[in-house]
C-alpha cells in the first residue's frame, strides 16, 4: 500500500515516503495536498511549495522516482530520468534537495510532454 498518490496530467502514480529527511517529511503532510503548475527540466518537474525547513541529508544525485523538496528555491520536485545537470544518466537535482518520498513505477511520466499540472495528495 502507498502512501501518496501523485497526479501528473491526469497520470496516477503511487508513492511511499522515505527516511531521508524527517523534518521536511512532517512539513510536506501537513501542507498536504499541494497542486502547481510544474515547469519541466530535463526528466524532472519541480512547482513552488513554500516550506519552513533547510536543507536536510541534502543531495543532488537522487533516485530514479525521487520526490523531493528544494530548500533554497522552495520547490517540490519529481525526478525520473536525466537532467540538463546529470552525469553518467543519474537524475541530478541542479543544487542539493531534501528527498522526502519516492514514486513506485517511472514509467508513465515517460509520456510527459512539457510542463504539467502537479498534485501530491494522502493516500485514503
Amino acid at each position: 500500500m502507498s502512501d501518496l498518490r501523485v497526479t501528473v496530467d491526469g497520470i496516477e502514480l503511487e508513492a511511499s515516503w522515505t527516511d531521508d529527511a524527517p523534518e521536511t517529511r512532517a512539513a510536506l503532510a501537513d501542507a498536504l495536498p499541494v497542486v502547481g503548475d510544474a515547469v519541466r527540466w530535463g526528466d524532472e518537474l519541480y512547482f513552488d511549495v513554500p516550506l519552513e525547513v533547510s536543507s536536510e541529508n541534502a543531495r543532488e544525485v537522487v533516485p530514479e522516482g525521487a520526490i523531493a523538496y528544494w530548500p533554497a528555491g522552495g520547490k517540490l520536485c519529481l525526478f525520473w530520468g536525466e537532467t540538463p545537470a546529470s552525469v553518467d544518466g543519474e537524475p541530478r537535482a541542479a543544487a542539493p534537495v531534501n528527498v522526502v518520498a519516492c514514486v513506485t513505477e517511472i514509467e508513465p511520466l515517460e509520456a510527459v510532454d512539457g510542463g504539467a499540472r502537479v498534485s501530491l495528495e494522502r493516500d485514503h
